[in-house]
C-alpha cells in the first residue's frame, strides 16, 4: 500500500505534497488539477480525496467519478458541478450556495409570472379588463427574462460545452428546451405580426409561455439544490474518516521535555506520548505503558484491544484509560487511515462493469430524445389542434425537459459511492467498483492458512532431536540460521530460542530456497532447515525422523527438519493458533453456499488436522508459492467463481488471478495492492459482510436503473402527447420539469438507503 501514493501521483500528475485532483463522477477517466466541467457530460468536476495530506480537498463529478480536479468546477462530460470528495472541514459547497441563491431569486420572480399566466388562462375576461393582454405579455417577459438568462445561465453554458465537446447530456436538453420556449415567447410578444391568424387567441395576442420557461428554470434549480444536498451525504464515509485524524501529537524530546506539535511535523522514529482519552496520532508501536485502545472506527470491531510494549498502534484510534509512549513508524500518507481514505476515494470513482450498459444507452439517448422532440413538433404542427404552432412548441419542450438522463447517469455511481463508504465503516475496503460488483457471485473461497485462517503468529512448541544431537545444539544452530529469514515460521523459531535463552551464532552463506527452506554455514557447520523436499534436494536421509514429524503434523503442528553437516539432526514443531473468528466465518460462508478450499505449503497431515477442526471442504497441501495461482486458475476452468484470501507476498499472484482477491489488512503491502478487497482487521467474517454489501449495492443499482429506465420510457411518450387523442391530456412542461428533478433526487435518496443496510 505504500506504493498507492506513487500510483496516484502517476495517474493524476501530482508531484508534490498537497496536490489536489478534480474528476467527473460520471467519467472517472477525466482528471485535471483545476476546477471545471467534464468535457463529455458537462457536469461540474468534484474534488477527490488525495493520499498525501488528510486536509486537502479534491473535487469529483457525481455522475463521472473519473473526473478529478483540485478546485471547484464543472464536469466536462455531463456539466454537473464537481463536489468535494473529501474535506476535513465542513466548508460550504460553493456550488450549492450559488444554486440556492439563483433558486430563491428565480422563485421570487417566477411566482408572479405564473400567477399572471394562470389568471389569463382561468379568468381571461377578468384579466383582460384589469390589464391589456399585450401589456401583460410584455410585463411577463420583463420579469421572466432575468430568471431564464441569469438563473438558468449556468445551464446554457454547460449545454454549449456539451455541443463543443460532442458529448450531449442532460444540460443539452434543458438548455434547448428552456431556450426554445423563451425565444418563441419573446418573438410572439415582440413580433406577433409574423404569425398566421390561426395562432392568435380571442384577445388578439399570440399565446406565450414565459411562465413555463421561468418555472421550469426554477424547478430545475430547486432539483439541483436538493440533489446537491443529498449527494453531499454520499461522501459521509470519507468525511467521517477524515474527521478522525488528530490535529496534534505530543512529542517527547531527547531531554525528556514534552511539546504538542502539529501532526504533519511528526517524523518516523519520534517518541510520542498518548494520554488517556487521546487519539493515537500516527501508526507505530508501543514502547512503554499499557492500555486498551478503541480501534472500531478503523476496523469495525467494537471491543477495545489491549496494548502493551511492542504492540502495533493505528493512527486515529482512541486510547483508553492508560498512558502509552509510542514510536512513530508511518506518518502522513503512509498511515493506515490515509491509505484507507485513498482506497475508498479510488473505489468511489471507479466504474462498475454494469456501468457499461448505462454508457451505451446514454450515448444514444440524448440524440434520440432530440429526434423525438423534432418529430413531436412537426406532428403537432401538422395534425394538432389550433393553435398548432403553440401546441407543437410546448409539447416539444415537454419532451426535451422530461427526458433528462441525469437519473440514468447517477444510478450506478451514487450506489457505488455509498456502498464503498459503508464498507470502509465496517473495516472492508474495496479497491474498485468491479470487486464490489463481482463479490456477490463468488461460490468458491480459496484461503491461505498462515495469517488468514490462523493468527499468523506461530509459536515454537516442540524440539525433537536424533540420537546424535542434543536439543540445545539443534535449536541454537537452527534458530541462528532462521534469524536471517523473514518467514513467519522462522521468526517464531527465533522468538522461541530467545525464550529458552539460546545463544545465537554467526551465519555465513545464507540462502533461501523458495517454498522449501533455508541453508547456510553456522558456527562452522553446514545447516539446513525446511521441509522434506529440502532434505530430498540435499540428498539427506531423514527416514528416522519422519514418523515423529507425522505425529506433530497430526497434532496440527508444522514440522521443520533440521540437518547438520549432511545429517538429519532434529525437528522443530511450530503451531499457529487458529483465529477465534475463523470458525464462525467459515460457518457463515457455508450457509451462503460458498465452498472453502485451504491452500497451504504445509504437509497434508498438518493441513488435514486444521481442516478437520474448521470443517473446511477441501485442502491443497504442500503447495509452492508459484503454484497457488495455477490452482486458482484450475478452479476457474471448472466454471467456478473464485475468491482468493491471503496475506503474504507469495499470495499476490493468486490474489491477482482470482475473480476477487481478498487481502488481510494485517499482511503485506504487496498482497493488499494485488487484491480487490482488503479486510482491515484480517478477520474472515469480513468476507461474509462484504458479500452481503455487494448484494445490497447491486440490488440498489438495479432499483435505480429500473426507475430511471421506466421513468424515461413512460415520460417521453406522455410528454409527446400520446394520451391526447384518447383522453385529451397533455403534459405541461412545468410538470415535466418537476418530474425530471424528482427522478434525479429519488435515485440519490435510494442510494443513501445503503448507509442503513444491516451487514
Amino acid at each position: 500500500m505504500n506504493n498507492l501514493h506513487a500510483e496516484h501521483n502517476k495517474k493524476t500528475g501530482s508531484t508534490h505534497q498537497g496536490y489536489q485532483n478534480y474528476t467527473c463522477p460520471m467519467h472517472p477517466e477525466i482528471k485535471q488539477n483545476q476546477p471545471g466541467n467534464c468535457p463529455k457530460c458537462g457536469m461540474s468536476l468534484e474534488p477527490v480525496a488525495a493520499p498525501t495530506n488528510l486536509t486537502k480537498v479534491e473535487y469529483i463529478c457525481p455522475m463521472h467519478p473519473q473526473i478529478i480536479r483540485d478546485e471547484p468546477g464543472n464536469c466536462p462530460i455531463c456539466g454537473m458541478v464537481l463536489e468535494p470528495q473529501a474535506s476535513e472541514t465542513d466548508e460550504d459547497n460553493a456550488e450549492l450556495k450559488d444554486m440556492t441563491r439563483r433558486f430563491w431569486v428565480s422563485a421570487a420572480l417566477a411566482i408572479p409570472v405564473l400567477i399572471s399566466a394562470m389568471g389569463a388562462e382561468f379568468w381571461p375576461e377578468q384579466m383582460a379588463e384589469i390589464i391589456d393582454p399585450r401589456l401583460r405579455q410584455w410585463l411577463e417577459m420583463v420579469v421572466a427574462t432575468p430568471v431564464i438568462l441569469w438563473g438558468g445561465w449556468i445551464f446554457y453554458v454547460r449545454a454549449l460545452q456539451s455541443v463543443i465537446n460532442r458529448s450531449l447530456n442532460m444540460f443539452t436538453l434543458i438548455g434547448l428546451g428552456v431556450s426554445v420556449a423563451w425565444l418563441y415567447s419573446v418573438i410572439a410578444a415582440v413580433f406577433p405580426g409574423i404569425f398566421p391568424p390561426s395562432v392568435f387567441n380571442e384577445f388578439g395576442v399570440v399565446p406565450v409561455y414565459f411562465e413555463a420557461a421561468a418555472v421550469i428554470t426554477t424547478l430545475i434549480l430547486l432539483g439541483q439544490v436538493l440533489e446537491l444536498r443529498a449527494r453531499s451525504q454520499t461522501n459521509a464515509a470519507i468525511k467521517l474518516l477524515l474527521g478522525l485524524a488528530p490535529k496534534t501529537a505530543r512529542l517527547i524530546r531527547d531531554d525528556g521535555s514534552e511539546e504538542d506539535i502539529p501532526i504533519e511535523h511528526v517524523k518516523p522514529g519520534d517518541r510520542l506520548r498518548i494520554r488517556p482519552g487521546e487519539k493515537v496520532p500516527v501508526d507505530g508501536i508501543v514502547i512503554d505503558g499499557h492500555s486498551s485502545v478503541d480501534e472500531s472506527m478503523v476496523t469495525g470491531e467494537p471491543i477495545p484491544v489491549s496494548k502493551r510494549a511492542d504492540d502495533k498502534l493505528i493512527g486515529a484510534t482512541i486510547n483508553g484509560t492508560g498512558s502509552l509512549v509510542m514510536e512513530a513508524q508511518r506518518v502522513g500518507s503512509e498511515t493506515l487511515l490515509a491509505q484507507i481514505v485513498h482506497m475508498v476515494a479510488e473505489a468511489q470513482r471507479s466504474r462498475a462493469p454494469i456501468q457499461r450498459l448505462v454508457d451505451i444507452v446514454s450515448g444514444y439517448f440524448v440524440p434520440a430524445v432530440i429526434v423525438i422532440a423534432i418529430i413531436t413538433f412537426f406532428v403537432w404542427n401538422i395534425w394538432g389542434p389550433e393553435p398548432r404552432l403553440a401546441h407543437a412548441v410546448i409539447n416539444a419542450v415537454a419532451v426535451l425537459i422530461i427526458a433528462c438522463p441525469c437519473a440514468l447517469g447517477l444510478a450506478t455511481p451514487m450506489s457505488i459511492m455509498v456502498g464503498t463508504g459503508k464498507g470502509a465503516m465496517i473495516g472492508v475496503l474495496f479497491k474498485n467498483a468491479e470487486a464490489l460488483e463481482i463479490l456477490r457471485k463468488i461460490d468458491t473461497l480459496v484461503v491461505d492458512k498462515t495469517g488468514t485462517l490462523t493468527e499468523g503468529k506461530p509459536r515454537l512448541v516442540s524440539v525433537i532431536t536424533s540420537q546424535e544431537y542434543d536439543e540445545a545444539t539443534v535449536l541454537k544452530l537452527g534458530a541462528s540460521l532462521e534469524r536471517s529469514s523473514e518467514h513467519p515460521l522462522a521468526q517464531s523459531i527465533v522468538e522461541g530460542a530467545k525464550e529458552r535463552d539460546v545463544y545465537f551464532a554467526e551465519v555465513k552463506d545464507f540462502k533461501s530456497v523458495t517454498g522449501k527452506g533455508v541453508t547456510g554455514i553456522v558456527d562452522g557447520h553446514e545447516v539446513a532447515i525446511g521441509n522434506a523436499r529440502l532434505l530430498e534436494d540435499l540428498a539427506i536421509e531423514g527416514d528416522s525422523l519422519r514418523d515423529k514429524a507425522e505425529k506433530l503434523r497430526r497434532d496440527g503442528q508444522t514440522a521443520m527438519f533440521v540437518a547438520i553437516d549432511g545429517k538429519a539432526a532434529g525437528i522443530l514443531g511450530v503451531a499457529d493458533p487458529i483465529k477465534s473468528s475463523t470458525p464462525e466465518a467459515i460457518e457463515t460462508l457455508h450457509k451462503e453456499g460458498v465452498k472453502i478450499v485451504m491452500l497451504t505449503g504445509d504437509s497434508r497431515t498438518t493441513a488435514e488436522a486444521v481442516a478437520k477442526k474448521l470443517d473446511i471442504d477441501d485442502i491443497v497441501a504442500e503447495v509452492l508459492p508459484e503454484q497457488k495461482a495455477e490452482i486458482v486458475k484450475k478452479f476457474q476452468t471448472e466454471g467456478r467463481k473464485v475468491a482468493m484470501a491471503g496475506d503474504g507476498i507469495n499470495d499476490a499472484p493468486a490474489l491477482a488471478q482470482a475473480e476477487v482477491g481478498i487481502a488481510m489488512g494485517t499482511g503485506t503491502d504487496v498482497a493488499m495492492e494485488s487484491a480487490g478487497v482488503t479486510l482491515v482487521k484480517g478477520d474472515l467474517r469480513g468476507i461474509a459482510r462484504a458479500r452481503r454489501l455487494s448484494r445490497a449495492t447491486m440490488r440498489n443499482i438495479r432499483q435505480n436503473l429500473f426507475f430511471a429506465f421506466i421513468y424515461n420510457s413512460l415520460g417521453v411518450p406522455l410528454a409527446a402527447g400520446v394520451l391526447y387523442p384518447v383522453f385529451g391530456l397533455l403534459l405541461s412542461p412545468i410538470i415535466a420539469a418537476a418530474a425530471m428533478a424528482f427522478s434525479s433526487l429519488s435515485v440519490v435518496m435510494n442510494a443513501l438507503r445503503l448507509k442503513r443496510v444491516r451487514l
